[in-house]
């Protein structure tokens, strides 16, 4: 079977880094793990071909060449997801998609045309998949009623990848989060109940990676790397000596939730293990809307301490905020910016609540009545509208939302904000010995340029530069690649506030006089 696995377009988003990618000479941030794990469970006497659109299109003769496509997605790749579909349909070809979107909406890809639904986990589905196909089926759709045993999980493909294309290297260690975040789909996609690989898999899939001569940027792409604590630091007490013992090829960053604060001994054998930056999802700094949301676990503790606490450890924190809360108060979005200043988190992905299809917020919108139609072209990325009804007016909301957004991200905002930050981290990193790629060295000098000779950042980011070069050295590194990273959104700032606000113009001129003059109150139960 010659099998064409595709990734879909990613359009610009907070995570696309595409300004920083231009920088660099890089194509995509990330590449699909999914699709390479996929490929990993299908029978290995088939051909495969990976095409990640965001690195190279595919052509004529890979549609020519293959029996058989097979597209993942999420929900932000829903226009390109639907175009592969139809076309693939249109060639004659079999068709079968998966990934997180099709999971939750199957529909989608159903009218789209797709002929095989490969949905849920596909450690219990693929084989399903395959059977059907040796049984001769024109069609199917492939559910799991429970949740596989990921110790079972095969090494990702590696070899299937242009790797010189990406920013980072994705793997994986565990799925699921015990939290039940309302606007949150993990939980409807991978369970609460955390399931992870055992210590001896994922150093095969480090080294693995290690052997195609990788050294750069490792996303250990968990929604919560300590869902499991006990899990983690098993994993983590192997994984220290094994990169000691290769010099920590490797810059290692995940995602985790804020109780991570609570545990001294995870954070310094993440630390010890060569992880650098954590994303966690603080939301807002408002407790109230933490309790609408489900979100008792940010509610334990000071939200400030815990970050400085896990800033001083030596963790570049990447943090989560969202406005549109139901019950939220006016000046969300001044409350927020105020919260990062203080914690100094240079990167606070902002965007406006959405509600997800089939999380506990989108049937209990839909149950109201307040879900909206026709607001599904951004869906998932900082340029869409709300698509339910708030309990405060919409413009005053995405207002708070561009205002916050453009102030975040001025150029000189951000580097005192990202100063500050990797000021306040204390000595305790280990050492790395790996060599710098040529992709680096052009992002330095491209940041050198912009920041510190075209733009009147030009004095602070030469003071800040050598005043983090001779007192924390061992941070020059990843400072200078958070300033690389702040390019990006340099420029997406201005492409967010465009499309919110036309987007915003055009809501308003459909809404009808009644509607405007009335302000929906809700009470949340």
């Amino acid at each position: 079977m010659k099998t064409l696995l595709i990734w879909p377009i990613l359009p610009n988003s907070f995570w696309s880094y595409q300004e920083t990618l231009d920088l660099a000479g890089l194509r995509s941030t990330n590449p699909p793990l999914g699709l390479i794990t996929i490929a990993a469970m299908l029978p290995q006497d088939w051909e495969f071909r990976l095409i990640d659109r965001n690195v190279r299109l595919e052509t004529d003769a890979d549609w020519d060449w293959c029996d058989l496509v097979i597209i993942s997605a999420m929900v932000i790749q829903r226009k390109d997801f639907r175009d592969l579909i139809q076309k693939g349909v249109a060639l004659g070809k079999k068709v079968a998609v998966g990934g997180p979107f099709a999971t939750s909406v199957p529909d989608f890809a159903l009218e789209a045309g797709a002929q095989f639904l490969i949905l849920d986990e596909g450690e219990h589905t693929i084989p399903q998949f395959v059977d059907a196909l040796e049984r001769g089926a024109e069609s199917g759709i492939f559910r799991a009623m429970e949740k596989p045993d990921v110790t079972q999980t095969p090494l990702p493909r590696f070899d299937l990848l242009d790797l010189d294309a990406y920013l980072a290297v994705t793997l994986q260690f565990s799925r699921g989060c015990p939290f039940q975040c309302e606007f949150c789909d993990i939980i409807n996609l991978y369970g609460r109940k955390p399931r992870t690989k055992t210590p001896e898999q994922m150093l095969d899939e480090f080294e693995a990676l290690y052997q195609t001569g990788w050294r750069r940027l490792v996303f250990v792409v968990d929604d919560n790397f300590i869902g499991n604590k006990r899990n983690a630091k098993v994993f983590l007490r192997e994984l220290i000596p094994w990169m000691q013992a290769r010099n920590y090829p490797f810059i290692l960053l995940t995602e985790a939730s804020l109780n991570l604060a609570e545990d001294e001994e995870m954070i310094d054998l993440m630390v010890q293990a060569g992880f650098t930056m954590v994303f966690m999802g603080i939301e807002t700094p408002d407790v109230n809307s933490l309790a609408v949301a489900h979100k008792e676990q940010n509610t334990r503790q000071s939200l400030v301490e815990a970050c400085h606490k896990i800033t001083r450890a030596g963790l570049q924190i990447m943090s989560g905020f969202i406005l549109g809360f139901d019950g939220e108060k006016s000046g969300a979005g001044q409350r927020i910016q105020a919260f990062v200043e203080e914690t100094g988190i240079p990167q606070a992905h902002l965007n406006l609540l959405q509600a997800l299809h089939n999380t506990a917020m989108w049937q209990r919108l839909q149950l109201e009545g307040r879900l909206l139609e026709g607001f599904d072209e951004y869906l998932g990325s900082q340029r869409s509208l709300m698509n339910f009804i708030p309990t405060r007016p919409v413009e005053e909301i995405v207002t708070e939302y561009i205002n916050t957004f453009w102030q975040l991200y001025d150029p000189m905002a951000y580097l005192k904000r990202t100063f500050r930050h990797f000021q306040m981290m204390e000595n305790r990193r280990p050492r790395s010995k790996r060599p710098i790629s040529h992709h680096e060295v052009r992002l330095f000098l491209a940041i050198c340029w912009r920041q510190g000779i075209l733009r009147s950042t030009r004095l602070r980011f030469w003071y800040q530069m050598l005043a983090i070069a001779l007192q924390k050295p061992y941070l020059f590194y990843d400072y200078f690649t958070a300033l690389g990273v702040g390019e990006h959104f340099f420029t997406f700032r201005h492409e967010v506030r465009t499309n919110l606000e036309t987007q915003l113009a055009t809501f308003k001129a459909t809404q009808t006089p009644a509607e405007k003059e009335e302000a929906p109150v809700y009470v949340t139960l």
